[in-house]
């Protein structure tokens, strides 16, 4: 892609310095990237929304936490075409400031929403297994849905004050949002980061690693009492869930957040030069690519977590090997027909000849 001039100040050297230096391979990349994810991830919610109304599932606690999960990553899904003509456009915003902070805030509360329902569901799987009469009114529906309020309310009020803050910047014609350097101003921005991703990261990991490792401890201990338990195949399910969330994590999330983290301790400790911001905002755009991935990781968790939903996934992927199996038979078919019906022509168009 072709250098956007969109340039932030080196306090090192009084200089400006240009951040956004990218090949335009980086520019297709990004948009197929986000094709993909707009795609896969869209239409996975919201088969799995589709199937809870239409199945008329049985809401527990666990079906409850994947619906909004769900319902967020469609959301957030249907303003991604806004991102592609943002990129498409060499980072130009089209849309205007209102739109862009709207944007960012879908954004942030996808991300922080996500990790929420999946640290609960870590807690849930947790609760059913190691404690499952002690903490049992946690996982109530009724309580649930309780849950499932706060969190909303609690990443809207996070989120918010984002809705008030500028988000585009003009920089020699084109107009950037919900960039990094647009926020440099704030000269508290690493120390409020570095609280957010300890908050909005780092407790939630740590709690989905001592779930998922309690869990695997008390598994051990039944499968070492009673190797024939009839709730084998039900705790196998349990701890696959749990390890789904901890690797969406590690894939997702976890690149955005070291990046900040690391890169905000080293600007309190020195100002960085011009190499260091460029090497940065480019790992940034590339760890925001990852974190909107956790879209399509999600319908993963569907797959193990719901019966009906794996059960759709498996119809339409049979559906489509029979279907393309039928069009192959079918042009061969004709192909061979076509060849015969020519061969014939031929053949009687020499015996005429003689």
């Amino acid at each position: 892609m072709d250098s956007v001039p969109y340039t932030a100040t080196n306090s090192s050297t009084n200089t400006t310095c240009d951040v956004y230096v990218h090949l335009e391979a980086a520019k297709i990349i990004f948009v197929l990237f986000y094709i993909i994810i707009c795609i896969v991830g869209l239409s996975g919610n919201i088969l799995a929304l589709y199937i809870t109304i239409q199945k008329h599932l049985k809401i527990n606690s666990t079906t409850l936490y994947l619906i909004h999960l769900a319902v967020s990553d469609a959301l957030f899904t249907l303003a991604l075409p806004s991102r592609i003509v943002y990129i498409v456009r060499g980072f130009d915003w089209p849309l205007g400031e209102i739109s862009c902070r709207i944007f960012a805030v879908l954004f942030y509360i996808n991300t922080y929403v996500s990790i929420n329902f999946m640290t609960w569901l870590s807690i849930d799987r947790y609760i059913a297994i190691v404690h499952p009469l002690r903490f049992a009114k946690f996982r109530k529906v009724q309580n649930v849905r309780y849950i499932c309020a706060a969190v909303w309310v609690f990443v809207f009020f996070q989120t918010s004050p984002l809705l008030f803050i500028p988000m585009t910047k003009e920089n020699h014609g084109l107009t950037t949002c919900m960039e990094y350097p647009n926020f440099e101003t704030n000269p508290n921005l690493p120390k409020l980061l570095l609280g957010a991703c300890l908050l909005g990261y780092c407790l939630p990991v740590s709690i989905i690693i001592f779930c998922y490792f309690r869990v695997n401890v008390k598994l051990c201990k039944i499968a070492k009492k009673n190797p024939l338990t009839e709730k084998r195949g039900r705790n196998k399910k349990a701890i696959t869930m749990i390890l789904i969330v901890l690797l969406a994590f590690l894939i997702c999330f976890t690149p955005y957040h070291a990046t900040i983290i690391q890169y905000m301790i080293r600007k309190l400790v020195a100002p960085q030069d011009c190499w260091h911001n460029q090497a940065f905002k480019i790992s940034l755009q590339v760890c925001v690519c990852f974190m909107n991935l956790n879209c399509c990781i999600d319908p993963l968790i569907y797959f193990f977590a719901f019966k009906g939903y794996k059960k759709k996934v498996l119809e339409i992927i049979r559906h489509h090997i029979m279907l393309s199996a039928f069009t192959s038979s079918k042009t061969t078919s004709e192909h061979t027909s076509t060849h015969a019906t020519m061969s014939q022509v031929q053949g009687s168009g020499s015996g005429s000849m003689n």
